[in-house]
Order: C-alpha cells, then sequence, then structure tokens
C-alpha cells in the first residue's frame, strides 16, 4: 500500500467529500420521510412525488457517497503509520461509523415501508430520528480532531 503514500491528499479530500454528500443525504431523507408522512392524505400525485424523491436521494447520491466514503475511509486505513490503533479516537470513530452506516440501512428500510403505508410513522418520530446522524457527527468529528481519548 506504500505507493498510495503519493496520493494521500486526494484520497483524503475525495474521502472528506463523500463524506459531505453523505451527510446531506442523511440530513435531508428523514426531513423527507417527515413531511412525506404529514402530506399523506391519499393524493397519489403527491405521494409518488414523495416516493420518487426519497428513491432518488437514497440510490442516486447517499448510496454511491456511502460506497466512495467507506472506500476512501478503508484506503486510508490501510496505510500503514497513519492512525495510532492503541489510541481510543480510532475505535469511537468507527464504531460511530458503523452506526451512521446503520442509520443509512434504517433510513432504506422506512424509504421502503412508507412507499407501502404513508402513515407507518408519526411526523414526530422522523423529526426525532432526524437527530441521530448530527449526534453520530459529532462523535465522529471530535474523535478525529480534538482526539480526546
Amino acid at each position: 500500500m506504500a505507493w498510495l503514500y503519493p496520493y494521500y491528499p486526494w484520497i483524503k479530500a475525495l474521502h472528506v467529500i463523500a463524506v459531505v454528500a453523505w451527510m446531506a443525504g442523511l440530513f435531508y431523507l428523514p426531513r423527507l420521510f417527515v413531511y412525506h408522512v404529514e402530506a399523506a392524505s391519499g393524493e397519489a400525485d403527491r405521494e409518488a412525488l414523495f416516493r420518487t424523491m426519497e428513491t432518488r436521494l437514497l440510490k442516486a447520491i447517499m448510496n454511491p457517497a456511502m460506497i466512495a466514503t467507506w472506500v476512501f475511509g478503508l484506503t486510508m486505513v490501510l496505510l500503514p503509520g497513519l492512525i495510532d490503533w492503541s489510541a481510543i479516537w480510532p475505535w469511537t470513530k468507527a464504531a460511530a461509523v458503523l452506526a451512521m452506516t446503520g442509520f443509512h440501512m434504517w433510513c432504506a428500510a422506512q424509504r421502503r415501508h412508507l412507499a407501502e403505508n404513508p402513515a407507518y410513522r408519526s411526523g414526530r418520530y422522523y423529526r426525532a430520528m432526524n437527530e441521530v446522524p448530527t449526534l453520530l457527527l459529532v462523535v465522529i468529528v471530535i474523535s478525529v480532531i480534538v482526539r480526546p481519548f
């Protein structure tokens, strides 16, 4: 993997770009769920619009961004000497990234449920769930930048 060292700044930049795109989707999709649930009035056109928006966001932006985040992140992890694995911060970051990936999968499942039943959950539920990626992002950023552990 040593041959990748000259490309490290590019790998890191692409990782950050992918993370930003992924986070934008993770912040927006639960908000779309709120609007979808609260607008569910039996209007087929409106529900179709929300289903289309949710599907496109997930499949065209979030899925590729998540995959790119993982690919570039794992590439950096595999470069020897960049991470002190005896410290706690890489493990807290890894746990939060795994939780973020789990949240992404939860979003995908919710999209399927809402396609079948727009009254599956309340708008309040999705508003609360919309805070999860923010909390995970705080853990990730503090783990990497501040390294308090």
